[in-house]
């Protein structure tokens, strides 16, 4: 069963949060995760002066490990916090647009 790791959104319309979940890649846009990996809120509340994720490290690279393909914002999420490093596998997948040349 080929799974991918991608963001779906939640939330009303002007403060979406997004689920980074594992899902079944035949599956409809819209089907039930296989699990939850990650929480990340975009809105900075009020005393707040960063944007936070929350996510289980350990469960991403599980994941990762059993051959799950993450989208490119995914990719590019795991890069900033240091799940992925920058020279990994699905960088030369995706391809990094500040890296491509015209």
């Amino acid at each position: 069963m080929p799974v991918r790791i991608r963001f779906a959104l939640h939330g009303p319309r002007h403060s979406r949060i997004f689920h980074m979940v594992v899902v079944d890649s035949t599956k409809r846009r819209d089907a039930r995760p296989l699990e939850t990996l990650a929480v990340y809120d975009p809105q900075l509340k009020p005393g707040e002066d960063r944007k936070t994720v929350k996510w289980s490290s350990q469960r991403i690279k599980h994941w990762l490990r059993q051959g799950a393909e993450p989208s490119t914002s995914v990719v590019r999420l795991l890069t900033m916090g240091g799940i992925l490093s920058p020279t990994s596998r699905y960088h030369q997948r995706h391809g990094d647009s500040t890296t491509q040349s015209s």
